[in-house]
């Protein structure tokens, strides 16, 4: 095994610890269900006590793993596998050798939420994941391409959540659940995508060719599109050009020095694929 190897399964395993933390200090010492595999895990701890819930999840996901095992490839599952061991594992000792004690439920949603989100995160960027949840999102994504891992994995761990309610009968719960679900969700898709954000700027200026050989200094793309200006009628070339979230202050005032009169239009991009940026993976985040 490689040193590149070592290290990945060294994040993995600290990811792992602290999705398990999170889950014992804030969710289950607060009875709030976060939903997939492990929230049905609380449910049949609840009823049958001597059944440790990392234990149980981990037996639940077995089917899941064997169904995914020609859908998104052998080192995808291999560490995912040992991701969702070493996690149920450590939630079982945590919970052994300390009693986490209730805390404010909503600081336990949002706290949680955030630890367990950006420890999944984390795992999602290392190209693994705890199974259950995860595991099923991935295999959606493999058919809903467009939509983002964290909004899948809500999707699924909204059921377990609605029936968590329905089962104890306890809405109060089942909110706070929501609250943990949605910010898990939503700090994990910052983990995921975040890095792979950038910026697209449509320049619009009569100094388009200095603009365009300094932005080409930068080592940027360039792409000039043919436009014409609907009050004037004149022919404009608009400057189309992508860049890291680093490079924004840098393009604004190379723009500036050779046209402060320029018309700079900036955007978000979710993710960009190509050249300098991203390759496309079918079945990827």
């Amino acid at each position: 095994m490689n040193r590149k190897t070592l290290l990945r399964y060294a994040v993995i395993t600290l990811a792992c610890a602290g999705y398990a933390f999170g889950f014992d200090w804030c969710f289950d010492a607060n009875h709030i269900s976060v939903g997939g595999f492990t929230g049905v895990a609380q449910i049949i701890n609840f009823f049958i006590p001597q059944a440790p819930v990392g234990t149980v999840s981990m037996l639940m996901n077995i089917p899941l793993f064997i169904i995914g095992w020609r859908k998104i490839g052998r080192e995808l599952l291999f560490s995912s596998l040992y991701a969702m061991t070493v996690t149920s594992l450590l939630i079982d000792l945590f919970a052994a050798l300390h009693t986490f004690q209730p805390m404010d439920p909503v600081l336990a949603a949002l706290y949680g939420g955030v630890v367990v989100g950006i420890s999944a995160g984390v795992m999602m960027r290392q190209d693994t994941n705890t199974g259950g949840t995860e595991m099923a999102a991935r295999l959606l994504k493999l058919k809903l391409e467009g939509v983002s891992i964290g909004t899948l994995i809500l999707a699924v761990d909204l059921v377990v959540t609605v029936v968590y309610a329905m089962i104890f009968r306890d809405m109060s719960r089942a909110l706070y659940g929501l609250v943990a679900l949605y910010v898990t969700s939503l700090v994990m898709d910052k983990v995921v995508y975040g890095p792979n954000a950038a910026k697209v700027a449509y320049i619009i200026s009569d100094h388009h060719q200095p603009i365009t050989e300094k932005l080409l200094e930068l080592e940027r793309g360039v792409t000039l599109i043919d436009g014409k200006g609907a009050f004037s009628g004149k022919e404009k070339q608009v400057i189309l050009c992508a860049f890291g979230r680093g490079q924004l202050v840098a393009v604004k005032k190379l723009v500036h020095q050779v046209d402060p009169d320029a018309f700079v239009i900036v955007c978000d991009a979710h993710d960009i694929l190509g050249e300098g940026f991203n390759v496309y993976t079918p079945g990827g985040l």
